[in-house]
């Protein structure tokens, strides 16, 4: 390191790789992980949808768990943020329905509207 400007260079690299609130492009699924997630069967649907994104090669789609989404009794719960789109909440999910999903959904473009929160209120 010889400059004061090579230091800031190399503390830049570094803060990207572990910026894990980086917002990345792409279309983001999130699998609600907690307790009532996966004694609902949240970890088989996870499982669905990573294969079917890998299966697909689907690089632009992240499929991620998170902790608790708040509505314990329509678990499992998947949500999917796509740019420039609105949130959808899909609840009481299965792997079959995951698989609908990511077809659906994520290759399509089309929400499928009978799976979401919206939907099982009615």
């Amino acid at each position: 390191m010889k400059s004061l400007e090579e230091l800031k260079k190399i503390r830049e690299e570094a803060r990207k790789k572990v910026d894990l609130r980086e917002e990345k492009k792409g279309t983001r699924i999130v699998v609600g992980m907690a307790t009532c997630g996966i004694s609902a069967g949240a970890r088989p649907v996870l499982m669905a949808l990573l294969e079917e994104a890998k299966k697909r090669n689907l690089n632009d789609v992240t499929v991620n768990q998170t902790g608790c989404i708040g509505v314990c009794r329509l678990e499992p719960i998947v949500e999917v943020y796509r740019p420039g789109e609105e949130k959808v909440t899909y609840v009481d999910m299965t792997p079959e329905k995951a698989k609908k999903v990511i077809a659906e959904h994520i290759v399509n473009g089309k929400v499928v509207t009978e799976y979401t929160i919206g939907a099982y209120e009615e």
